[in-house]
C-alpha cells in the first residue's frame, strides 16, 4: 500500500507521513473494529472461545495477523487474525448463527465509515482521498484539511473493506453469509466453492484490471459517495 506514496518522499516527507499515516490508522480501525465485532457477536450468541482467547478487545495487536499486515500495506492485499468460533455453541444453530457472526465484521466497517463520515457531509471537514494526491494543492491546506483526509481515509478504507468482506468467496465473511442465510438449494452451489475460493480470490486481484474489472470505481466509489454525500474526485 505505501508503494502509492513513495513519490512524495521527493516531494515532501511530511506530506508522506500525513497520506501514509492516514492509512495506516485507516487500515488499524478498521481491522481491529472489524475482528473485534466477530469476536463480541460471537459471545454474545453463546461462544465464549474468543473471549477466552483475548479476542473481545479493541487492541489492533489482538487481531492484526503479522504476514497479513504485511501484505496489506506492502501488496495492497492482506487479512487480520481469524476469530475463532465453535459454531455448535452459538444458540441461533451452527448455520445461522455463523452468518449473523460472519456479517458482523463487515456492517461493524459500514457503521465505522457512516460515522467518520458525518463531518465530511456536514459540510464541516472536507473530503481528501487518500489515493489521489495533488502535492501543489496541498501546500495550501490547513489543519482542517488534514483532519478531513484522516476523515476521508477511514471511509474508503472501511467501505472497501465491508464490500470487499461481502463477496461470496472462502475465507471472505461473505462465504458465511451467504451460505448461512440463502435456502439450502443455493446455498450449496456456494457450499461446493470454499476450496476453491482463495485462487479464485487472487484470479481476481491479479487479473481482474487486465480483464476490465473496475472493483473501486464500479463498487467502492458509489457507496463511499452516497455514505459522504456526493463527493467528486473519490
Amino acid at each position: 500500500m505505501f508503494r502509492y506514496y513513495v513519490d512524495l518522499f521527493n516531494i515532501d516527507f511530511f506530506l508522506f507521513l500525513a497520506f501514509a499515516g492516514a492509512v495506516t490508522a485507516a487500515l488499524l480501525l478498521g481491522i481491529a473494529f472489524h475482528e473485534f465485532c466477530h469476536a463480541f457477536t460471537s459471545s454474545q450468541l453463546g461462544d465464549q472461545t474468543a473471549r477466552n482467547q483475548g479476542r473481545v478487545t479493541l487492541n489492533p495487536l489482538a487481531h492484526l495477523d503479522p504476514f497479513g499486515t504485511f501484505l496489506l500495506f506492502f501488496a495492497g492485499f492482506g487479512w487480520g487474525k481469524p476469530v475463532p468460533v465453535n459454531a455448535y455453541a452459538l444458540r441461533n444453530g451452527p448455520r445461522t448463527g455463523m452468518a449473523i457472526v460472519a456479517a458482523a465484521g463487515p456492517l461493524s466497517n459500514l457503521a465505522v465509515a457512516t460515522v467518520l463520515a458525518l463531518p465530511i457531509r456536514l459540510g464541516i471537514t472536507p473530503w481528501h482521498n487518500p489515493f489521489v494526491i495533488n502535492a501543489f494543492a496541498v501546500e495550501s491546506w490547513s489543519a482542517n484539511d488534514y483532519f478531513g483526509l484522516f476523515l476521508s481515509a477511514g471511509v474508503f478504507i472501511n467501505c472497501t473493506l465491508a464490500i470487499f468482506n461481502f463477496m461470496p468467496l472462502a475465507p471472505l465473511d461473505g462465504f458465511r453469509v451467504w451460505v448461512g442465510l440463502l435456502p439450502i438449494e443455493l446455498a450449496r452451489p456456494i457450499a461446493r466453492m470454499e476450496r476453491y475460493g482463495m485462487l479464485i480470490l487472487l484470479g481476481l486481484f491479479f487479473l481482474g484490471p487486465a480483464i476490465g474489472l473496475d472493483f473501486f470505481g464500479r463498487v467502492v466509489r458509489p457507496l463511499v459517495e452516497g455514505i459522504a454525500g456526493g463527493l467528486t474526485g473519490v
